[in-house]
């Protein structure tokens, strides 16, 4: 991640997955939390895969920033698989601007600092994927169908 003067840059990279959302979540908290908040783009162009967990937390990042920008964020994804994916679950527009390429003259990795992965304990994974889950249920009637079973599942589970 990557802050100068409140202009956000989220960058994962690899294969994103469910075991990065605690690492996610505290950026998205550091984030929201600035008092010069302005701005965040999410940089998808090194990614390889992302699951629904992530793309649920992604979807949270929009959630929380757009209220606080006037508008919703930009997503940057080269991927054709990518893409099609994050349009699938209905991020076009109303959750981020998604371009295939960076608009900004300089180059923000210069920039960004690697964050610490946290550990995730099992409750703290249960409750985030179901979050996630839930957050990407209310985009649209397909994931709502979707994404029904699992989100009932993780309910049901006992806490302890």
């Amino acid at each position: 991640m990557a802050n100068k003067a409140g202009a956000y840059v989220i960058k994962l990279t690899g294969d994103v997955r469910m075991t990065l959302c605690t690492t996610l979540d505290n950026c998205l908290k550091k984030m929201v939390e600035d008092p010069v908040f302005t701005s965040v783009i999410v940089d998808l162009t090194e990614a390889e895969g992302i699951d629904s967990t992530s793309l649920g937390m992604l979807a949270k990042v929009s959630r929380l920033a757009t209220p606080a920008m006037g508008h919703v964020p930009t997503l940057i994804s080269s991927r054709p698989d990518i893409t099609r994916i994050i349009e699938t679950m209905g991020f076009r527009d109303r959750v981020f601007v998604i371009v295939p390429h960076s608009n900004v003259d300089e180059e923000p990795d210069a920039s960004l600092n690697e964050e610490t992965p946290q550990p995730v304990d099992e409750m703290s994974a249960r409750d985030r994927v179901l979050e996630a889950h839930k957050i990407l249920m209310s985009l649209n009637e397909q994931n709502r169908q979707t994404f029904h079973e699992l989100v009932e599942c993780l309910e049901n589970q006992p806490t302890h």
